[in-house]
């Protein structure tokens, strides 16, 4: 039986990852370097996909590995190095979102939401503000990132049957938000 290609390559990228993991435990600065390059800008678009503000998906992603590496003791498989990121960015960009949401008054709402330079784009971001975190959080590193369900599940602290449920449960409230505003925007 032939083995495929493309297992040897996600299984070298493990045994990689590890190695850094084990590095970064013991101080090697260089082994830092390379998993931050390695993570950065997909950690920066799920900010950006949750909080829709780029300097401070910046500011999110550069918390999300501080804490990250201050609590690398938690980690106890090497090769999670990923997920363990990915609940972490999440985790902070619902507490952001929380807070926002607790701060912002109907005029900021209406500031942030007339930066987009596409009426379709303005849409989407204002109806995923009206989703609960969890939903939009969901719905965002599943259908903007393209996380599998496996990936969204460690990123949310879920399991996989929780993230499905959200998932439609986003999917059908995003639905009902979007017609709703195609026929307001057609009367």
């Amino acid at each position: 039986m032939e083995a495929h290609p493309h297992g040897f390559a996600q299984a070298a990228l493990r045994a990689e990852e590890a190695d850094l993991v084990r590095r970064c435990r013991s101080g090697d600065e260089v082994a830092l370097r390379r998993l931050i390059a390695r993570y950065r800008a997909r950690l920066v678009r799920i900010a950006v996909g949750l909080i829709h503000d780029r300097t401070e998906a910046e500011d999110v992603a550069q918390e999300a590995f501080v804490k990250a590496f201050r609590d690398l003791s938690r980690l106890r498989d090497d090769c999670a190095f990923g997920g363990f990121l990915y609940r972490i960015i999440v985790r902070l960009c619902v507490d952001r979102l929380r807070l926002r949401r607790a701060e912002l008054t109907p005029f900021d709402a209406v500031v942030e939401y007339g930066r987009g330079t596409l009426e379709t784009r303005l849409l989407v971001r204002q109806l995923l503000e009206e989703l609960p975190p969890e939903l939009k959080a969901t719905l965002v590193l599943r259908e903007m990132e393209g996380l599998s369900y496996d990936e969204v599940a460690s990123a949310t602290g879920v399991p996989v049957g929780t993230v499905r449920s959200r998932l439609h449960a986003a999917r059908e409230r995003f639905r009902r938000l979007w017609v709703s505003a195609m026929k307001e925007d057609q009367s």
